[in-house]
């Protein structure tokens, strides 16, 4: 549509739509007449410069049509467009991509999906009667009175979707009963990636490691952790350590270890045999330690008269 020559009486209704363009903008905010295009059979907009600071590079489109036969051009729509080289706004980021570690506060709400890599089912298996229970296809063609006998409910719910209190006789229940009750847990993935979280901001790669007098693992401050990650992990319950109250690394350390000011110093040199600092004083004559001087002598040092 844009390709055809636009419509005679529409385009030459410049007036008629800078009218438009000035109502919908502040007085003297619209610049000006920068071209028209065809958007149809009697059907044109035209462009205006707009003068707004802060939109530089943006046109007033005002479209405005005429109807078959008719002489009369009427207004359509008025709108504030970019131009090619408008100024925009940054793309819309998710929030999900443009949270970061801290930014969560009080009062605030963070879902996870679904699908959420970091988490897995807390137990396996669906609340359905197995092939060869009292409650497989055949029994439950007799009628539902069976499982209200059994005291065992059927549930279709997905971990975390259930809405209060398990129903007796659910993997739910039995899994809440034997301290299971969490929906969902850290998957493998998860775990990996908090271990390679904590290792890089409390690891031995670190400059307060590197100058430690020795790591975390022999430190008396060091609370293990549970599962798995006690092989690698720990919490710092050092109130003077850089890393108190958080995970670190067994192989962290800082100058806060418990054992730091028992720890053996390196043994110093034994002492040389040979004092090279110390001058020793001689007499010039030979005569023995300096001072004395030669006994009988007279004042000018020379040898006494015989």
């Amino acid at each position: 549509m844009r390709g055809r020559a636009p419509d005679r009486l529409c385009a030459e209704a410049v007036e008629l739509a800078r009218e438009a363009a000035e109502e919908a903008a502040f007085p003297g905010k619209v610049g000006d007449h920068l071209g028209a295009v065809s958007e149809g059979d009697r059907v044109v907009t035209h462009f205006f410069e707009c003068l707004e600071p802060g939109y530089r590079g943006w046109r007033w489109a005002v479209t405005v049509a005429r109807a078959s036969r008719a002489r009369t051009v009427t207004l359509d729509e008025t709108v504030l467009l970019p131009g090619p080289d408008a100024v925009l706004a940054p793309e819309w980021v998710p929030w999900s991509e443009r949270l970061r570690p801290g930014d969560l506060g009080p009062g605030d709400l963070l879902p996870t999906t679904a699908d959420d890599p970091r988490l897995e089912p807390g137990y396996t298996g669906a609340d359905v009667p197995p092939p060869n229970s009292v409650l497989s296809q055949e029994a439950s063609e007799e009628g539902d009175s069976l499982a209200e006998t059994e005291d065992a409910e059927v549930s279709t719910n997905e971990p975390g979707e259930f809405p209060g209190v398990p129903a007796r006789g659910s993997i739910a229940a039995v899994a809440e009963e034997i301290g299971m009750g969490r929906p969902r847990v850290l998957s493998r993935h998860g775990l990996h990636t908090a271990a390679d979280r904590w290792e890089e901001a409390y690891g031995p790669g670190t400059p307060m490691a590197q100058a430690a007098p020795a790591s975390c693992v022999s430190c008396g401050f060091l609370v293990p952790m549970a599962g798995s990650l006690r092989q690698a992990f720990g919490v710092c319950a050092n109130e003077f350590s850089p890393a108190d109250g958080r995970v670190v690394s067994l192989s962290y350390g800082c100058g806060a270890h418990s054992e730091a000011a028992v720890m053996p110093k390196a043994p110093r040199p034994a002492p040389p045999v040979i004092d090279e600092t110390r001058v020793d004083e001689l007499s010039l004559d030979g005569g023995g330690a300096t001072g004395g001087g030669a006994t009988g002598g007279d004042a000018d040092g020379g040898h006494p008269e015989a």
